[in-house]
């Protein structure tokens, strides 16, 4: 696959709480980048401003950043006013699938599994929470990634500390029904080459089963325990893998994501999957899951970094870049 852009940026670092994983991941895009003779320059947007980023007068640019300020919509929108083509999903997408509460409810209207919430605004909405989706249940922050903030609440005692600990992240608390099974993730990388008439292709690639210890994916097993047990493809029926890649591709469309994502789905006792999230920028570490299920199909990760950067467009407006400054 041949890369046309003169001079790529590679998006990074970032000022969420997920600064380390996008760090690490902007870093291997670039390595990859560079291999494929692509001329990518790393560029820190929590250490440069964007002002500074039109002055590098990149052609295109690799978000591989995580979580608030670059993988909410905030910066797809303003490089969408720059003109400058980016790869992953455009500010709405991204916005939307960003917010775990706002997800659901697209997913829900979908009429796509996806366990039962409720929102907690202030402590006083956690009154009966038990009842209301069971125990044992999830406590989130719904605007993080990397499972930051989150805890398995088992028993009633437990949900106080389990909503402070979340509200560290987030005004707004997501309590979820836990789902006791297996854990899967489908990686979704878009096929055929852009055209300005169509949306490329959508491909699902292989059933990734996540088995950390004790059931137990947290950070520290996501990214740098060797621990967990990654099952790629994933030991289950063709029946189910199709399952699976066909409710990820409805989840993808449901939110119009494009270019790349990934979506992470529990498996329960009776071999009904159940939606949790969909990330559109997930990670590119050593650790991470849509490199695995690349690999799987033979493509490398330096081919998978070319083939996502290949897809970089503006979603809305003009394509044509204009400058921070110019005039009408």
């Amino acid at each position: 696959m041949i890369v046309t852009f003169r001079k790529v940026g590679v998006l990074y670092g970032g000022r969420s709480a997920e600064r380390d994983v996008s760090l690490m991941s902007g870093q291997a895009v670039c390595d990859a980048l560079k291999s494929q003779g692509v001329n990518a320059h790393l560029f820190d947007t929590g250490q440069h401003s964007l002002s500074e980023l039109v002055e590098q007068n990149f052609d295109a640019v690799f978000i591989a950043l995580h979580g608030r300020y670059g993988e909410d919509g905030t910066l797809q929108g303003a490089l969408e006013l720059m003109g400058i083509p980016y790869t992953g999903s455009g500010p709405m997408a991204s916005s939307l699938a960003m917010d775990k509460i706002m997800t659901k409810r697209l997913w829900l209207e979908s009429g796509l599994p996806t366990p039962a919430y409720r929102e907690i605004k202030t402590a006083t909405d956690l009154e009966g929470i038990e009842q209301a989706i069971g125990l044992p249940f999830i406590m989130k922050p719904p605007h993080e990634g990397s499972t930051l903030g989150l805890v398995k609440v088992q028993q009633a005692s437990q949900i106080q500390s389990a909503y402070k600990k979340a509200n560290q992240y987030d005004d707004l608390v997501l309590a979820e029904q836990f789902v006791q099974g297996r854990e899967f993730t489908v990686a979704l990388l878009a096929a055929s080459p852009l055209n300005k008439k169509s949306h490329a292709e959508l491909e699902a690639l292989p059933v990734i089963e996540i088995v950390a210890p004790g059931g137990n994916y947290d950070y520290e097993h996501k990214y740098f325990s060797d621990d967990t047990q990654y099952i790629c493809p994933a030991n289950i029926s063709e029946k189910l893998s199709d399952k699976m890649k066909k409710l990820s591709v409805q989840a993808f469309t449901a939110l119009r994501c494009e270019g790349w994502a990934r979506a992470d789905i529990m498996l329960d006792e009776h071999d009904q999957p159940w939606l949790i999230e969909i990330n559109t920028t997930p990670g590119m570490t050593s650790h991470s899951l849509v490199p695995m299920a690349a690999k799987a199909t033979g493509m490398s990760f330096e081919k998978l970094c070319v083939h996502i950067l290949s897809q970089a467009h503006c979603k809305v407006g003009q394509s044509n870049r204009m400058h921070l400054g110019e005039g009408k």
